[in-house]
């Protein structure tokens, strides 16, 4: 009993009527199974579970209070047998061959016409599984399925389009700091179904490797001094890609919304007549601080903090040791910033961390001050992709020197949970 000698496929039963031989649990699972693909349905039974008496109450189906019957067959299209009892279940089902009638025999799989699998559904995809007539094997492997879709782990992608389905969308899809496991479960599936992906040179690379084969990957990545393509550009490969009829994401590093002009392109598109959907993603002001041990808030040392670009806005920014600074993109103009923030009165020794590469393998950290820190990247060769923290905060890396964890900001009463 493999199921080798199975034919899978797929019976609509909208508007066809169904006989169902039994009321108890199993019985009243496939009736309301039945039910919710349109099968009109009729139970047989002298005595019912709460499942059947609830849906007989509704009038959802037709409850006989009686035993089964040989006529009952007649004008069926699929009988589930499921009484309890092998005799009457053997009979139901010898009975229904006679006739020509597909049945499901709940009491013995071995000699049952037809199986009923274990079913779950992901938006229009439908998942069916038969294990060898081992019903909790295949409701386990149909939930690994069902949650590898849900997650972006299959691919979504419609190679036929359906009448009423939308034709051309545009997704902007926010991918993290760049580990391919901190992408948005969203983020992902969206990924699985996308027609064209419009990639940024940061954010998760790797998920790219994963697409369908017939995804077409359209390189946007901005570096310092080498941009594959303009902002106008970008926003004009999402137009068209999109009024041609193409899902498209736009695979972005971090936020899409958090100094990644999400806005500008969600704008053009929508002025376009392009639907857009915007998929949050976690950003790296705060993440990548993070995975150098670093809060960007944090008791006794930070009640707040700012995200700049390092430029020329930090003139309009608080300037206080116990408010941190996230400086995205920043290193090549880090000496300019060092001296704007001095000027503001911060003082010599505030803390200050860049972590390069968050999140990757080759991550790296350098830790020091206002009055060392250039010259510390310099020697070092610091380069971007780098998220720069100013501020106390920095004291609580378990990168920083020991002398930092040391601070009156970290040692006051009340400063620790």
């Amino acid at each position: 009993m493999s199921g080798l000698d199975l034919y899978p496929v797929s019976l609509r039963l909208l508007g066809k009527p169904v006989l169902v031989v039994g009321g108890g649990e199993v019985a009243g699972r496939r009736a309301k199974a039945l039910l919710d693909v349109g099968a009109v349905v009729t139970v047989v039974a002298p005595e019912a579970g709460s499942g059947v008496v609830r849906l007989a109450r509704a009038g959802l189906l037709a409850w006989q209070r009686r035993g089964y019957e040989t006529a009952d067959l007649d004008g069926s299209w699929l009988v589930q047998t499921a009484t309890g009892v092998p005799a009457v279940d053997a009979r139901v089902a010898a009975e229904a061959g006679e006739r020509r009638i597909w049945c499901v025999n709940a009491a013995d799989a071995g000699t049952s016409s037809a199986w009923t699998p274990a079913v779950g559904r992901v938006d229009d995809v439908t998942v069916a599984v038969n294990a060898g007539g081992d019903p909790r094997r295949a409701k386990a492997l149909r939930d690994a399925v069902v949650l590898a879709l849900k997650t972006g782990r299959l691919p979504l992608r419609r190679h036929r389009r359906q009448p009423g389905l939308r034709s051309g969308c545009v997704t902007l899809v926010g991918g993290g700091p760049g580990d391919a496991g901190l992408i948005t479960v969203r983020g992902r599936q969206l990924l699985a179904e996308a027609d064209v992906v419009v990639a940024d040179r940061l954010g998760p690379r790797d998920l790219l490797d994963e697409l369908d084969d017939g995804v077409r990957v359209i390189e946007v990545g901005k570096a310092p001094g080498n941009h594959l393509a303009g902002q106008d550009e970008i926003n004009a490969i999402l137009v068209r890609e999109a009024h041609a009829g193409h899902l498209v994401v736009r695979l972005k590093g971090g936020d899409p919304y958090v100094l990644g002009r999400g806005g500008e392109e969600a704008r053009f598109c929508r002025d376009h007549g392009v639907d857009v959907e915007v998929v949050p993603g976690v950003t790296s002001a705060i993440s990548v601080p993070a995975a150098a041990g670093i809060p960007v808030t944090h008791r006794g040392a930070a009640t707040g903090f700012s995200v700049a670009t390092g430029h020329e806005e930090l003139a309009e920014l608080p300037a206080r040791p116990d408010h941190t600074l996230v400086l995205l993109m920043g290193v090549r103009r880090l000496a300019e910033s060092v001296a704007a923030l001095r000027s503001r009165g911060l003082g010599p020794e505030t803390p200050v961390a860049i972590i390069e590469r968050g999140w990757m393998p080759d991550q790296r950290v350098t830790i020091g001050t206002l009055d060392t820190i250039a010259t510390q990247a310099a020697l070092l060769g610091v380069r971007n992709p780098a998220v720069i923290v100013v501020g106390d905060v920095v004291r609580l890396s378990p990168f920083a020197p020991e002398h930092f964890a040391h601070h009156p900001s970290l040692t006051s009463p009340g400063a620790h949970p």
